[in-house]
């Protein structure tokens, strides 16, 4: 029998709208898993807010984080890390001019530890502070090495001319994208770097090449994965963008989409 890789977005694909797995969807993939594939989480979290549900699937794969930045494996110390991070050079330059806008916060995630200029309980509850390293204040001052990510809150009314002036200086450096209301929230990792790069790693060291790799995602930080994959699944809630890339379409995050194509392509009951 020949062996799949399943890479899973979390948040819209894996989980549903309340964030948690459904019993029907853990119970198929942990049936794909005793059929001797193979289950890897890959998404834009970092690992301190995707690891929880790499222990619910009770995983033994390595993970692919912050949209894949860092790719390392929870369990076996051996295989590795694959870290890309943005120059200190660069980090502070973008630093410097977000701080020329008027900001709600500047976050740096350099793997798990934070960055953060102002500790506002709520944008610190949305990205999982209570963990790892943080530290605050003048970020210029206090970061020391390359950052894996950066993430800019600008209040509502200056986001799209911050996001041009980030494009028009920074393009050759940076990858950006936007989160929407209610956060506004920019987020900058090093150009090049996507989930497809980070999946590959993953496939390479388990010797599955890319013609049996299914991938689901649902929103444009998927796109370089699900085209990578020999079967880029969309999900039904997915962006009309992901779903024109895919090679197929499943049903929604709510109603067991990964599940459902996942019982029929591998023929698991």
């Amino acid at each position: 029998m020949e062996k799949y890789l399943i890479a899973v977005d979390l948040d819209g694909t894996l989980l549903t709208d309340n964030k948690t797995i459904s019993l029907y969807t853990k119970q198929t993939l942990q049936k794909a898993i005793a059929h001797g594939h193979y289950v890897v989480i890959s998404t834009g979290r970092p690992f301190r807010l995707s690891i929880d549900y790499y222990n619910e699937l009770e995983l033994d794969t390595p993970i692919v984080n912050i949209n894949g930045a860092y790719v390392h494996h929870p369990k076996d110390s051996t295989w590795g890390e694959y870290h890309r991070t943005l120059s200190i050079e660069d980090a502070k330059k973008i630093i410097k001019t977000c701080e020329a806008y008027d900001l709600a916060n500047i976050l740096i995630e350099a793997k798990d530890d934070v960055y953060i200029k102002n500790p506002d309980p709520e944008i610190t509850k949305i990205i999982g502070t209570d963990h790892p390293k943080i530290i605050k204040g003048d970020l210029s001052e206090s970061l020391r090495f390359g950052p894996t990510c950066i993430l800019v809150q600008p209040f509502k009314e200056n986001v799209s001319s911050l996001v041009s002036d980030l494009g028009s200086q920074y393009a050759d450096a940076v990858y950006q994208r936007s989160w929407g209301e209610p956060w506004y929230i920019i987020e900058m990792i090093k150009r090049g770097v996507n989930k497809a790069n980070g999946l590959k790693k993953v496939a390479d060291s388990l010797e599955i090449p890319s013609d049996r790799i299914i991938a689901f995602g649902d929103e444009d930080n998927d796109l370089e994965m699900l085209a990578y994959a020999g079967r880029g699944i969309a999900m039904g809630n997915a962006s009309d963008e992901v779903k024109q890339i895919a090679n197929e379409i499943t049903d929604t995050n709510e109603k067991d989409g990964i599940a459902k194509y996942i019982e029929k392509a591998l023929s698991i009951s």
